[in-house]
């Protein structure tokens, strides 16, 4: 998310409350936090029992076959399973496979990733349809869920396993992979100095917070939300709600109006009206616009959270927008 200098030193606009964006979704276990401790983290069986959201598995990235792959479907009932589709000729599968295992290496546990040479394994690359490689499928509960072909840099691969958690979880897929019977370890603590500067606009030391939190612990659910609802602050510093969305309203061809009113209607509380808007333009655009369409859907869905209805919503029509 990138940093604008010149409104550095910026008033927040007093009519936006980015606090009680999200915080009727946060889980009663969870104390409102969603960075707490892991489901079963720490053994949910008992002090030294087996945590029962675990399931065992080789390690969190490994190779199959179509003698095994039927294992697949299984682990995929308690976690998502990533499916590469490599060649060893592909160079792009070269470039992408490195950036898959280091992302889902990231989320301690709660991805895993299973590498399937197709050149070795034809059945399999039939039975996924695929045309060209690296082709990235996902299984959740034995079903194929598409995301994306090509070489994409790691913040895209992020963004798409992201959304894939948000999936699994509303289906029930909340598990860990436990590699040797290890248990996951704790998701990390909450982080009041940013949200102190949060509510009371200091929307830099929050990003800048949350940046860091983010850094050392890539899956860290709480700093994804934060840094989102200080993008959201930042976007809207000095910004009238009614204006940005009359300005889009009128020009709905118009990306980056329609951007910042969806900014407004979020803020206003009118999430479905700022998904329709965004995502009727996923349909219609292509390239570097569809994209940055797609990424402030995904920015918003992390504002709200993932057990939101207007998100789930969403989530169904961005699928079905992008393929």
């Amino acid at each position: 998310m990138s940093m604008d200098p010149s409104q550095e030193n910026a008033q927040p606009n007093q009519g936006l409350d980015l606090s009680a964006v999200r915080s009727k979704n946060m889980p009663a276990d969870q104390g409102g936090q969603p960075g707490g401790a892991a489901p079963g983290a720490g053994g949910a069986g008992g002090a030294g029992g087996q945590d029962p959201n675990a399931v065992a598995v080789p390690g969190l990235v490994f190779d199959v076959d179509e003698s095994t792959f039927t294992s697949l479907v299984a682990i995929s009932d308690r976690v998502p399973v990533v499916i590469d589709l490599w060649a060893e000729w592909c160079e792009p599968c070269k470039q992408l496979s490195p950036v898959l295992e280091r992302v889902v290496t990231s989320y301690g546990g709660r991805l895993v990733l299973a590498k399937v040479d197709v050149d070795a394994n034809p059945r399999l690359q039939q039975a996924f349809g695929v045309q060209s490689i690296p082709t990235v499928v996902a299984l959740i509960k034995g079903q194929p869920v598409p995301l994306f072909q090509s070489a994409l840099p790691e913040p895209q691969v992020q963004a798409y396993f992201d959304e894939l958690l948000k999936l699994a979880g509303e289906n029930g897929v909340t598990g860990y992979a436990a590699v040797g019977g290890a248990e996951p370890e704790p998701a990390g603590p909450a982080h009041p100095e940013a949200e102190e500067a949060l509510s009371k606009g200091d929307f830099d030391t929050a990003e800048s917070l949350f940046k860091a939190a983010l850094a050392n612990s890539p899956a860290d659910e709480e700093a994804k939300f934060g840094l989102a609802r200080a993008g959201l602050g930042r976007r809207l510093i000095d910004k009238e709600p009614a204006d940005l969305i009359a300005a889009a309203d009128a020009d709905p061809k118009d990306v980056e109006a329609a951007k910042a009113a969806a900014d407004a209607e979020i803020a206003s509380g009118n999430a479905g009206s700022a998904f329709n808007r965004l995502i009727s333009l996923i349909r219609t655009t292509a390239g570097d616009e569809k994209e940055s369409l797609r990424l402030r859907v995904l920015d918003l869905f992390e504002v709200l959270g993932a057990d939101d209805p207007a998100v789930t919503k969403a989530r169904t029509a961005l699928m079905r927008a992008l393929f």
